[in-house]
């Protein structure tokens, strides 16, 4: 049986999802807050199962919730988008930055089907539960993000970063 302790164990990977999907870590916050407050207001109703897949299903429907209280989606500009954390070498703190913004220009739905099953590392079976679609459905938004982000990450790489500065 779970515990509400098992929750706060939960925290970083809700952290994490949350800010892959809104991109910015304060909004991020807020929205891993928003979840966690309604998991414990809610916890009478847990029954036990996967409690890692019921958070994401908690969080993604707040997330939907506030989407449509927002009236539209916000989409930013390249150079608004956060920086991803670098590491020591400057290559792959680009090559993060790249993904994170291609990761963006994904649509809602692609991008969370592709975290949940890439990054939070979820069946297919415990995806469709999260977002609420059948397992095919996950499957086919997985092929189409792949695809789109191979598309933009290979656009990306073929433009040069340099600029002749006189």
């Amino acid at each position: 049986m779970h515990t509400q302790q098992d929750i706060v164990a939960e925290i970083p990977r809700l952290r994490r999802y949350a800010r892959a999907l809104t991109g910015d870590s304060s909004r991020a916050d807020d929205l891993v807050q928003d979840c966690i407050e309604r998991a414990l207001s809610r916890w009478p109703l847990w029954r036990p199962g996967n409690l890692r897949a019921w958070l994401f299903t908690i969080m993604h429907n707040v997330f939907v919730n506030q989407l449509r209280n927002a009236g539209r989606l916000d989409y930013r500009a390249d150079e608004d988008l956060p920086e991803a954390a670098t590491r020591s070498e400057q290559e792959d703190g680009l090559m993060l930055r790249d993904l994170d913004r291609a990761l963006q220009q994904l649509p809602l739905e692609q991008r969370e089907a592709l975290l949940l099953v890439t990054l939070e590392e979820l069946s297919y079976e415990e995806a469709a539960r999260v977002l609420g679609v059948p397992v095919g459905t996950i499957m086919s938004r997985l092929y189409r993000a792949r695809e789109k982000l191979r598309s933009i990450l290979q656009t990306d790489a073929g433009v040069s970063r340099l600029r002749v500065v006189k």
